[in-house]
């Protein structure tokens, strides 16, 4: 079964190596905590808000090991005037024997205010 892994983060500004190491740090902690095999990966698409735009983010994936041919999309967020500032998202689709309720998303810095729901009390 393909499952859709949510992750999201925020950066203090918009600046390339802060949006490209926050993409890394996402990416990490969503393979760390969901035992993400890259050749399972379908594939990743990674959005930004509009105040984002000095850097790639796909830039990170490529920083690990086994991801060179995983495709992966930048996209821009919809412009809500309401929305989380300085924020990249991600959603990576891949192959999970793993019940909807046991996938693992991940929220950090400002981000964890987008699905408090989710958030682990550890």
């Amino acid at each position: 079964m393909i499952r859709g892994i949510r992750g999201a983060i925020t950066v203090s500004a918009d600046e390339e190596k802060l949006v490209v190491d926050a993409a890394e740090r996402l990416l990490s902690e969503m393979i760390n905590k969901n035992n993400i095999n890259p050749e399972e990966v379908s594939s990743v698409f990674i959005s930004v808000t509009p105040d984002i735009s000095s850097a790639f983010p796909a830039k990170a994936v490529r920083r690990f090991e086994g991801w060179d041919y995983v495709p992966v999309m930048c996209m821009q967020e919809i412009p809500v005037k309401t929305a989380l500032p300085l924020c990249v998202r991600i959603m990576a689709h891949t192959e999970s024997s793993a019940a909807q309720k046991d996938i693992r998303h991940v929220y950090l810095e400002k981000a964890v205010q987008l699905r408090p729901d989710l958030l682990e009390s550890n």
